[in-house]
């Protein structure tokens, strides 16, 4: 297996351009998975210009298969005083594979001080079993620590669609930094699958985030706690929340995401 730090270490940069290859193991099927397709538009985006602020919010489209050598093309779409727009395509042997469009906020002075996402009652991840229970699972999904903290399984057809997840990077030496955030919350299949009566296929074909903290304040061991809801399953469509905060309940990333079903 190719580790994270290891899959970052190989992004190379050719003028305004980068590139990057990413072994069998980082595949959901025949195309890399989503949230690793994300997180290099971000990766790619920070590298290639210097002093961005904080990434405040992003819209991934995942327009094809992201396979074999992969190019990376980030460019600035306008710079202001306090906001920079970046758009990114990600393309592989198939054509364009990914287009994003980044938003990079500084902080600004405000009157107005607000939060309230607060993180649902979960059982410690020391108590909570393997979501997967030992079964099959995609080749990446072998990167990430994924417990059950709630919710219902795949295929469990329960009335709900939701998870309640642990999660975490095995890969202990990954930077605890945006890009290494975007892979792990996009890692849970979509909670359509809890009403899936059998395996079948999906793929990703949108995700929206916004970014509320990068990551804690205090100490940290790795672990997110994640939900993820599905709105409705209709028409071959899912729509599907999501939310991912620290273990200390620091809220971290809320997320929508389209998700096609074929079952």
């Amino acid at each position: 297996m190719t580790l994270f730090t290891e899959v970052l270490a190989g992004i190379a940069r050719t003028g305004d351009e980068f590139s990057v290859a990413l072994t069998e193991d980082w595949l959901q099927g025949r195309t890399l998975y989503g949230g690793a397709s994300a997180a290099l538009c971000t990766e790619a985006s920070l590298r290639a210009f210097d002093g961005l602020p904080p990434l405040r919010s992003a819209q991934f489209a995942f327009i094809g298969p992201a396979s074999g050598p992969l190019l990376i093309r980030p460019a600035i779409l306008r710079r202001g005083r306090s906001a920079t727009y970046v758009g990114v395509d990600l393309a592989g042997d198939a054509g364009i594979a990914t287009r994003a469009l980044l938003c990079f906020g500084g902080i600004r002075d405000s009157a107005v001080d607000f939060s309230h996402v607060p993180a649902p009652e979960a059982p410690p991840p020391d108590t909570c079993g393997d979501f997967f229970q030992g079964g099959f699972r995609p080749n990446f999904a072998h990167h990430f620590d994924m417990l059950e903290a709630g919710g219902s399984p795949p295929f469990s057809m329960k009335e709900v669609p939701e998870y309640k997840l642990w999660i975490r990077h095995k890969d202990r030496q990954t930077p605890n930094d945006i890009t290494a955030l975007i892979a792990l919350a996009d890692a849970p299949p979509p909670a359509a699958m809890v009403r899936f009566p059998t395996f079948g296929p999906i793929s990703s074909m949108t995700w929206s985030i916004e970014v509320l903290n990068e990551k804690p304040a205090g100490a940290d061991d790795g672990w997110r706690l994640e939900t993820s809801r599905a709105e409705t399953i209709t028409h071959g469509y899912s729509s599907q929340s999501m939310k991912t905060w620290a273990r200390d309940g620091t809220p971290l990333l809320v997320g929508r995401q389209t998700v096609a079903v074929f079952v």
